[in-house]
């Protein structure tokens, strides 16, 4: 049973998490500040970002912080994010592309793609491949894509990025999770083939109570609990992440979840990956809308 107990110190370690002001996001960046590490919490709001941060600190481990804000839904957001986050650090050990917003009413990006498929997926291929020549400069670094368990369930309808088609919320959530795992698949497939020394790893945390589920209705949540049984504190959801960061055991091109009911519940453990995910025309159909919509070429 691996926790945050087992984690190497991280001392020296740079560790940039979008949405670290809550949920899983918050709960990774504390075990990464605890552990020594130097935890950018990037984030959509000050405030948010502010209070967490003195929550976080209030716990006086042994590293440092900063906030950097970003914005994931405009793509001129991470655009500048990026551009300041390589001007002030030059390395850069840890990416975690945590963030993400879950069955949102109607809405798009400021690119006019939906809204789901934008954050979740869009916004952080724009952000690794920015901060990629970085990461590949950082001896042992990580890229961490979170996808869930949603994949699942998830198809790429290469006709439905923009919601040109009936909007339902859960279908297009799953597509997103897909997509993530997806990309970070395919991106270990480039590293690889390139020899470049970084490595992409995926993880997704199980059935958590986070803020995540704060579009759902009360009897939907009810119903979603009822089907996947009792959800985990963030902490232990944060596991997956943390273990796909930190230990020397991970591979570039894994996948990582919690270890018991169907990847629902449980503690860190290398995970199957369902042919849905695994779908080379796919991945490279993909990457390449991904690079036309973003203007971001790498690796």
């Amino acid at each position: 049973m691996w926790t945050k107990n087992n984690m190497p110190g991280q001392t020296g370690k740079t560790a940039l998490i979008t949405g670290a002001n809550t949920g899983i996001g918050f709960e990774t960046a504390l075990a990464l500040y605890e552990a020594g590490a130097h935890v950018v919490l990037a984030c959509r709001n000050f405030d948010s970002a502010q209070l967490a941060l003195a929550k976080i600190a209030e716990q006086k481990g042994t590293g440092t912080l900063e906030i950097a804000l970003i914005d994931l839904s405009s793509l001129k957001s991470v655009k500048q994010f990026a551009e300041a986050f390589t001007e002030k650090h030059q390395q850069l050990h840890l990416l975690i592309n945590n963030a993400g917003v879950m069955i949102p009413p109607a809405s798009k990006t400021a690119e006019g793609y939906e809204l789901q498929f934008g954050v979740n997926f869009l916004g952080h291929f724009a952000l690794t491949g920015y901060l990629y020549p970085l990461l590949n400069a950082t001896p042992g670094s990580r890229i961490i894509t979170l996808s869930s368990m949603a994949y699942l369930h998830g198809v790429i309808d290469f006709d439905n990025l923009k919601a040109e088609k009936d909007y339902d919320p859960m279908r297009e959530y799953c597509q997103s999770k897909l997509a993530d795992l997806i990309f970070s698949i395919e991106l270990q497939r480039r590293i690889t083939a390139r020899n470049d020394q970084t490595i992409s790893v995926a993880a997704q945390p199980g059935a958590n109570k986070t803020e995540l589920s704060r579009h759902m209705s009360e009897a939907a949540f009810t119903a979603a609990v009822e089907r996947l049984g009792p959800l985990m504190d963030p902490w232990q959801g944060a596991l997956p992440s943390l273990y796909a960061a930190v230990s020397p055991d991970v591979r570039g091109g894994e996948f990582y979840g919690p270890d018991q009911d169907g990847g629902y519940r449980g503690y860190p453990a290398l995970a199957a990956v369902t042919p849905n995910a695994l779908d080379e025309a796919v991945a490279k159909k993909l990457w390449s809308v991904a690079e036309e919509a973003t203007g971001v070429r790498f690796p």
